[in-house]
């Protein structure tokens, strides 16, 4: 019995040992195995990119068998579209995956264009564009597997935004005209432009009429160019001569003036030149596609020459309007007198002082002559009678007064004595009994009250005059009384 124990023990020990070495050889393989599928796994996927094939199915969590590791190689050395046999990796395979590679690689770069297309039209924020990103670049299959899901999902999102989607293209249209030179009567040739009804049929119309247009445009892109290149050298010449004309221009500083003359005078000679080379390739254009190329609805010349007489008009008529007004101007002043370009002197503003005012109108009518006109500082006018000198006897009585020696002159005449009573100053009475020194006798002497307050006192003070038949009947003299 022991030694059937013994031997029992011993069995079971040795059965251990070769159920751990088992396992441990099982366990290698099996590490093998996953290192070896996972190799074959991303050759198999990094082929199946370039070749846009389906890659080899197989389980990736179970523990392959030696038969599906060797069906995992052979569907990786072999090429599924060509017969069996036929190994892709061979010498004589190169140009097929070429050809391959450049047709998916047109493919993917035909998927971004329409992406970009939807993400415009759509408006597609930038945090989804963000997300598909990554694949915008590259041509593997899963490249191509990922951008053809976002076209789809931006074709599912079109149909649901149907209305934004038409009035975008729409104004992908109009660009497209613009650039190609259509005129109104070309763009309304196409209807559905201004159908309302947003269906999916209208859509397509408009996909359809901007694909066309887009192509005829590529197609013809530098012609295109050239005629653009002379309108916009057309639109610079009419600016600078509608600034020729402009006579503000002069009062321009920093040599703009020279500079666009200058510039005008280049595009006198620039713009012949650019016909001439335009005339030559639309000629050989129209040649080759029997066909004519249209400007605005018009051969191309007759478009130009039909610009240019409408600038020879215009100029015409702007001729004429100034012969017009100058006509106009030289009548008014044979009517009315000319009006003289020169502005007249600023007249001398007075004095705002009351004081200097006084001062000024004291000195102006002791200054004044007989029979003038005196306008005071507040805008008063101010008529003198006419008046009579007074005698010599006059001064010389003044001057007997004050020098009892000196003798006395001849007295003056009672006429004149009579004439001039009022002017003759009052030498005897309290007068000159006063504080103030009495003014020389030779001094004409005033009296405030013939002042005329009114006009219609003066104009009557006039006709009573004018109706006397003496000459020696006199206006009340417009004087003031000079005090100390």
């Amino acid at each position: 019995m022991g030694k059937s124990a013994k031997e029992e023990e011993s069995t079971i020990l040795q059965l251990e040992r070769d159920l751990r070495t088992r396992v441990e050889v099982m366990a290698k393989q099996k590490r093998e195995r996953k290192q070896e599928l996972k190799a074959l796994q991303d050759r198999d996927r990094d082929l199946c990119d370039l070749l846009c094939a389906r890659p080899y199915s197989i389980d990736s969590s179970a523990v392959p068998s030696l038969e599906e590791l060797d069906g995992a190689l052979r569907g990786v050395e072999q090429d599924p579209a060509m017969p069996a046999g036929s190994c892709v990796l061979t010498a004589a395979s190169p140009l097929q995956l070429e050809a391959r590679q450049a047709l998916n690689e047109a493919v993917c770069a035909e998927l971004r264009s329409r992406i970009l297309e939807l993400w415009d039209r759509l408006q597609v924020p930038a945090e989804e564009r963000d997300a598909v990103a990554p694949h915008m670049t590259g041509s593997r299959a899963r490249t191509r597997r990922e951008l053809q899901l976002e076209v789809d999902r931006l074709e599912e999102l079109k149909l649901q935004n149907m209305k934004v989607v038409i009035e975008a293209i729409r104004v992908e249209l109009a660009a497209y005209w613009d650039k190609c030179f259509y005129s109104p009567g070309q763009r309304e040739g196409f209807a559905p432009y201004y159908d309302e009804d947003y269906t999916e049929t209208l859509l397509q119309l408009h996909d359809a009429e901007v694909g066309r247009l887009k192509h005829y445009y590529e197609t013809h892109r530098e012609l295109f160019e050239a005629v653009q290149k002379w309108e916009e050298n057309w639109r610079l010449f009419l600016e600078l001569e509608r600034k020729a004309s402009d006579p503000s221009r002069f009062a321009n500083r920093g040599g703009n003036l020279l500079k666009e003359e200058k510039q005008r005078a280049k595009l006198q000679k620039t713009l012949p030149k650019l016909e001439e080379e335009l005339r030559v390739r639309i000629e050989g254009w129209e040649h080759e596609n029997q066909e004519a190329f249209l400007v605005s609805g018009q051969q191309f010349m007759e478009y130009v020459a039909e610009q240019w007489q409408l600038f020879r008009l215009e100029k015409e008529k702007e001729k004429q309007e100034r012969q017009l007004k100058k006509s106009r101007q030289i009548e008014e002043e044979m009517l009315y007198g000319a009006v003289p370009k020169t502005p007249a002197k600023r007249r001398v503003l007075g004095p705002h002082t009351p004081g200097k005012v006084r001062k000024l109108n004291a000195t102006s009518v002791s200054s004044a002559t007989p029979n003038s006109t005196i306008r005071s500082g507040f805008g008063t006018v101010l008529c003198h009678s006419p008046v009579s000198r007074l005698p010599p006897s006059a001064g010389k009585l003044g001057q007997s007064a004050r020098h009892p020696g000196h003798v006395a002159a001849k007295p003056p005449r009672p006429g004149l004595k009579e004439r001039n009573k009022e002017n003759v100053p009052q030498l005897h009475g309290p007068g000159l009994s006063g504080g103030c020194t009495p003014t020389a006798p030779a001094q004409r002497n005033y009296s405030i009250n013939s002042v005329a307050s009114t006009y219609s006192e003066f104009a009557r003070e006039l006709s009573k005059a004018s109706r006397s038949d003496t000459s020696s009947h006199i206006l009340n003299s417009t004087t003031t009384n000079l005090h100390c």
